[in-house]
């Protein structure tokens, strides 16, 4: 079969060619008659006719926009890395990214780079491809806004986002009227002027305050539900607002808009009236993968086109058709969830950091040249926290909430981020803002967007939240296991791994699951959902053991750092972690440069430079694994599964003295899973320490047949094969990777333990 395969494609090949050099020479004739006085297109040597025709390559307009988006997703990324390092939204580091690659950076220090890379000419095609991605992202946003919720905390939220609302638009238009001589544009009224710096100073960045309720592990708590709910509701009537300024600001006056305002309303009305009742029928009938064909994909997409389109020609941006759209998407939370997946990561990851470079490349810090010209800046800064922060928290305090929920509720609603972004574009395109307001209002979103989290710790420190302990049965649990889980396949198998040691004492000891996932993977639909199919495995394993579990789930913005301050603050007495794969495990290029499932590493790669970390590395575990290796401040055991279904032998080998408190998880696996412990004495420690043999014996004549000294120091691989799971240190296991032994691929599940 092999040769005849091969038989075939070779006479195929060779005929086929034969054939075509037959018709092209025969074709060559036919130029004597045709081509009488050619003049090639490029009168040149053939490299420099290669060369010429590279450069126009280069420079084509789509060489240069697909040059634009990989530099920009680069930048935007590592930006976004270093803040959330910081602890800071990733949203700050892509908007910063902007800046840096627009005219403020890398234009004044690099101009021949950046006007390779950002000729003015191509702005255009940029501007329209991060439009498109605004379009998807605020259909997302308008999709992820909870109506229901709304409804059922309507009372306090209302007054809250308005009051929100209220006080910096009163004070951005009091602004406006001292600024206005000095930096409004020419023939711009004031109306217009102040109605922009008004929106500008009471703008909220629903998404931006929704990731930080998530990763500070606010979401179901009544603070979180509250500031959610408020900035939903300061959402909506945020865009409404923005729709009626627009409508004014291309009027000229306000009676000159009630034509476009009276247009948008009967739009409003018939997305709400005719189009939402029709996607709830649609959705209730299609509301799983299975079901959701792409003609069913095709008619929202279509909807939200329309919708961005009908919006734009009325006059109040396309913006608000993509928004409104999304909020009539049908209301079941699978369906959106869903749909969310599908756009998110194309608009979020893709798109959208060209929107936050192109405002970028539109901002000219330098500018602001001038103490002055950085006075208003910083006045600006102060108005904007002052009408948010304080109309907020005054607000909610009215309403009933405590000073300490009161000041979070305004530390949070003073979140631009993104939402500021597009606001102030819009104001920038209508002409309303001047370069240097613009410059001045980006900075003024950065700051409020990077104080948020800084405010929310200074809140915390000084009006603590009353700590209730974490499970109030832990602190009178004699051995409290946490296990740290990644997958649904893994928490089974370190579940099956803890009950080993807990079986007989399950009264008095406890085994706690907790699953964290990094926040940018999860937005407000998917995240119960996503809970639920993480632990269901997980509890229908303890089931079959009778294992009793407490189960926790967060979002998390630092994974391996979440996981040590739990491990700290629970009262447990040992940590269980799975062990995690790379992509590029074993490789030469995993370990030059610190490859890890997330494709490159910068920590690694830092550490690799500054010396910190060998260039080649010889360690067994991922970069996950050893920060928690680095961190735990508790026994800490790393688990690598090879389909463990059981434990009744163990096998330990013992390589120094400080191998000893081994025997201390031996008599709990003797004692709670009647397991047989066969210990190695590998190179003779136990015959010469005299109290660990005693300790061996004490407990031989507790478990007699269940603890033996296996005298032959080879490990052969159908012993190792008889075994269930291996515990060791994690020194002697590091000592065996390093040595490479033989042996170590014939281990079955194994239990490094780092005491």
């Amino acid at each position: 079969m092999k040769y005849k395969n091969l038989s075939f494609y070779a006479i195929t090949i060779i005929v086929f060619s034969l054939i075509i050099y037959f018709v092209i020479d025969r074709g060559i004739r036919l130029e004597t008659e045709k081509v009488t006085n050619f003049v090639p297109l490029i009168s040149a040597s053939t490299w420099d006719q290669f060369a010429n025709t590279f450069m126009e390559n280069v420079k084509h307009p789509l060489a240069i926009l697909l040059l634009q988006v990989i530099t920009i997703i680069l930048v935007a990324r590592i930006f976004g890395w270093f803040c959330k390092k910081i602890r800071q939204p990733t949203v700050i580091g892509e908007i910063a990214a902007g800046v840096f690659l627009g005219p403020s950076f890398v234009g004044m220090y690099f101009p021949e780079f950046s006007s390779f890379l950002f000729p003015a000419k191509s702005l255009g095609n940029l501007q329209f491809l991060s439009q498109i991605g605004l379009i998807l992202f605020m259909f997302v946003i308008g999709m992820e806004l909870d109506l229901k919720v709304l409804k059922n905390k309507a009372k306090d939220a209302v007054v809250i986002s308005h009051a929100s609302i209220i006080f910096p638009f009163a004070l951005g238009i009091t602004l406006a009227y001292f600024v206005y001589a000095n930096f409004a544009p020419d023939n711009v009224k004031f109306l217009s002027f102040s109605l922009f710096m008004g929106i500008a100073m009471s703008i909220t960045a629903f998404p931006v305050l929704a990731r930080i309720v998530q990763e500070r592990g606010l979401t179901k708590t009544r603070l979180g539900t509250i500031a959610i709910t408020c900035a939903a509701a300061d959402d909506i009537t945020a865009w409404c607002l923005l729709a009626a300024v627009i409508a004014v600001v291309k009027a000229g006056t306000v009676l000159s808009a009630l034509y476009t305002i009276l247009m948008a309303v009967v739009y409003v009305v018939i997305m709400l009236k005719i189009v939402q009742p029709f996607f709830k029928r649609v959705g209730d009938k299609y509301a799983d993968k299975e079901s959701f064909s792409k003609p069913i994909v095709a008619i929202f997409f279509v909807t939200l086109v329309i919708s961005s389109y009908a919006t734009e020609v009325i006059g109040i941006h396309a913006l608000f058709g993509a928004f409104m759209a999304g909020v009539i998407m049908p209301a079941n939370t699978r369906f959106r969830s869903i749909f969310i997946e599908k756009v998110e990561d194309v608009s979020v990851v893709l798109l959208l950091p060209l929107f936050f470079v192109f405002t970028g490349l539109r901002t000219q810090i330098g500018l602001l040249n001038e103490p002055y010209l950085w006075k208003i800046c910083l006045l600006i800064i102060g108005v904007a926290v002052a009408g948010k922060f304080l109309g907020s928290a005054i607000a909610a305090k009215f309403v009933g909430q405590s000073w300490r929920d009161s000041l979070l509720i305004g530390a949070l609603m003073n979140t631009r981020g993104l939402m500021e972004l597009v606001v102030l574009n819009i104001g920038y395109d209508l002409g309303v803002l001047s370069p240097e307001i613009f410059a001045m209002l980006v900075l003024m979103a950065l700051a409020t967007t990077f104080m948020t989290g800084p405010a929310l710790d200074i809140i915390n420190k000084f009006l603590p939240e009353k700590k209730e302990a974490l499970v109030t049965s832990l602190q009178l649990s004699s051995y409290n296991i946490l296990i740290a889980f990644s997958s649904p396949i893994k928490g089974v198998a370190l579940l099956r791994l803890a009950n080993a040691f807990v079986k007989r004492s399950v009264g008095v000891s406890s085994v706690t699951m907790l699953h964290l996932s990094p926040s940018n993977d999860l937005n407000q639909y998917n995240e119960a959902e996503y809970e639920k199919e993480s632990f269901e495995p997980v509890n229908r394993e303890a089931g079959i053991l009778n294992q009793p579990v407490i189960t926790m789930f967060r979002p998390s913005a630092a994974v391996e750092s979440d996981i040590i301050e739990i491990s700290q603050e629970g009262n447990f007495d040992m940590l269980l972690i799975g062990m995690g794969n790379s992509v590029f495990e074993g490789t030469l290029l995993g370990r030059v440069l610190g490859f890890t499932n997330k494709i490159i590493n910068p920590e690694k790669l830092f550490d690799t430079i500054t010396g910190k970390e060998s260039f080649f590395d010889n360690s067994f575990f991922d970069d996950r694994v050893k920060n928690i290796i680095r961190s735990s401040k508790i026994p800490l055991g790393i688990f690598i599964d090879k389909d463990i279904e059981k434990v009744e032998n163990v096998f330990l080998p013992v390589f120094s003295i400080s191998d000893s408190f081994l025997l201390i998880y031996a008599q709990k696996l003797i004692h709670n899973s009647n397991a047989t412990i066969i210990i190695l004495d590998a190179i003779g420690v136990i015959d010469q320490n005299p109290e660990m043999r005693e300790t061996i014996q004490m407990i031989e004549k507790i478990a007699p047949q269940q603890i033996i000294l296996h005298n032959d120091r080879r490990m052969e691989k159908e012993f190792l094969q008889k075994q269930d799971l291996m515990l060791i240190s994690l020194d002697s296991w590091n000592k065996a990777v390093e040595t490479q032994s033989v042996w170590l691929s014939n281990v079955p599940s194994v239990l490094i333990v780092k005491p």
